[in-house]
């Protein structure tokens, strides 16, 4: 048995049973992936894949077994090219985040600036998606690390740590009726036409169960994933916006805004950082952490990573 047959199993399962798709992202042709799984089928002497015809049909219950233990060898192999690189240039690769619209836009910058300074010879990728698709680019590794405000700590094969928290805030035209009332509540809100995240950006669950819990029924106007379209289309005059407290920060980019706090209406939010468990970390992932959050250190990192982490020390 040899890393090709164990890559093209689990390339063949993320395809979902394809072995032409499965062929075509790993390069090579369909016969030579089929050829490779079946001889690897004899040489354990279980059939990892029920088959119809030439078919893959589904995991069978050994295959599910060693598709496990594809995954330990494969995360280990993975560690040990990210050991010689740690040790071989430990100033210098990649570092691959992925996140959403709103962190990679308001929150990142800085801290990937910092870590440019600290470590010029370092290149950062930046991935963008949902919540989902963060955390399933950390599991898959196309990500080293993820940061979001929901999902990722939903995934047991990641280790998450809380990074800040944050609430919403309410942002119409200063003119707008509502920017006059002292005390703006669900009732009030239920009666505007609202514009806000797609539900699964940006903590957008707490909003709808906030309105939920009071049975209210808000009338959203217009769903984004970016929260500088939601100010455009509050600036239309299309509605009340809710969005992210970070995406109206006061760098004069909101002026002719009105941005009021919401954390008594939706609650507070908390956005993590995620790892895939017993991933190697190399030198500058710890510090880019420890630039996201004075709360994250290399020491607790480490030791969550370990699984040496109390919940009571985060």
């Amino acid at each position: 048995m040899n890393l090709h047959q164990f890559r093209f199993v689990q390339e063949a399962v993320r395809r979902n049973l394809n072995l032409t798709e499965t062929a075509r992202a790993l390069h090579t042709s369909q016969p030579g992936v089929s050829k490779a799984i079946i001889e690897l089928e004899e040489e354990l002497g279980v059939e990892i894949f029920a088959r119809h015809g030439k078919r893959l049909k589904r995991v069978t219950e050994p295959g599910e077994h060693v598709l496990k233990s594809i995954e330990l060898i494969m995360r280990e192999v993975g560690n040990l090219r990210r050991i010689g690189e740690q040790f071989s240039a430990q100033d210098s690769g990649t570092l691959s985040i992925a996140t959403t619209h709103t962190q990679a836009r308001y929150v990142l910058p800085q801290p990937v600036a910092r870590l440019r300074e600290a470590f010029p010879k370092v290149n950062v990728s930046l991935h963008q998606g949902s919540p989902d698709q963060v955390a399933r680019m950390v599991l898959e590794e196309v990500a080293e690390i993820g940061i979001a405000t929901e999902s990722l700590s939903q995934y047991d094969d990641l280790v998450t740590l809380p990074c800040y928290e944050w609430q919403h805030m309410l942002v119409m035209p200063s003119d707008h009726p509502l920017a006059r009332k002292e005390h703006i509540t669900l009732e009030d809100l239920a009666q505007e036409p609202l514009i806000t995240y797609h539900p699964s950006f940006t903590g957008r669950t707490k909003i709808d169960q906030a309105f939920a819990a009071r049975h209210l029924h808000p009338r959203i106007a217009l769903e984004a994933i970016d929260s500088d379209v939601i100010k455009t289309y509050v600036r239309l005059g299309l509605g009340v916006g809710i969005v992210a407290e970070m995406a109206v920060k006061d760098d004069g980019t909101n002026a002719d805004l009105i941005a009021l706090p919401a954390g008594h209406l939706f609650g507070v939010n908390v956005a993590r950082v995620a790892f895939k468990r017993s991933a190697y970390l190399r030198n500058f992932v710890y510090k880019f952490t420890e630039l996201l959050s004075d709360k994250l250190n290399r020491d607790l990192v480490a030791r969550a990573m370990a699984g040496r982490l109390h919940d009571d020390e985060v």
